[in-house]
């Protein structure tokens, strides 16, 4: 694990008022967070996060259209910030995304790249979009890949199963937050 890093994604105010289905999601990713900074592993947390007036957004863009009808992910607005449980800490490193992937608009592959980071942890909300569009993003630049299926979150838990049970396990270890934490306690 000493080139690994766990990935925080999108878990934001407003993201998480749609999603959090009280099943626990927040003190769950609470504790992979603190596991990974236990093991020494770096916590990267990524926001997707627009300019005022979205210079970046294409009005072919179906998704990024939806976005601003909802109104979400405007840098400075309060509903875009990590949210609070799951706030980052001094030494953390924040990366704002412009589109579905962490890496998508973003610096994440030259902050990973300067830390010789080769293994990424993911987690975040939602398993069908960040969660999804990131793993495969980091499947073209050759990072191995754990997925935390306890610590995604999706607004339809049928999808979020199909996902961690069926289609990411062809590609990344697929554990829960308990099993990764004990194979990266400190001994």
């Amino acid at each position: 694990m000493a080139n690994s890093a766990l990935l925080v994604m999108d878990v934001q105010r407003d993201v998480v008022a749609l999603a959090d289905d009280g099943s626990g999601y927040l003190p769950r990713l609470r504790g992979a967070i603190d596991g990974a900074r236990a093991a020494g592993i770096p916590v990267i947390y990524v926001v997707m996060g627009l300019r005022p007036g979205d210079p970046e957004v294409s009005p072919r863009s179906k998704v990024m259209a939806n976005i601003l009808r909802a109104g979400m992910f405007t840098e400075g607005a309060p509903g875009t910030e990590i949210h609070d449980e799951v706030a980052p800490q001094q030494g953390d490193v924040v990366v704002t995304k412009r589109r579905g992937s962490a890496f998508s608009g973003s610096d994440l592959d030259l902050v990973l790249r300067a830390r010789d980071i080769d293994s990424l942890v993911l987690t975040g909300i939602a398993t069908s979009a960040v969660v999804l569009s990131t793993l495969w993003h980091a499947i073209d630049l050759d990072f191995g890949l754990t997925v935390l299926a306890d610590a995604c979150l999706d607004t339809d838990p049928e999808v979020h199963r199909m996902l961690t049970e069926k289609l990411f396990p062809q590609w990344a270890d697929v554990v829960t937050v308990e099993d990764w934490l004990k194979a990266v306690a400190p001994q």
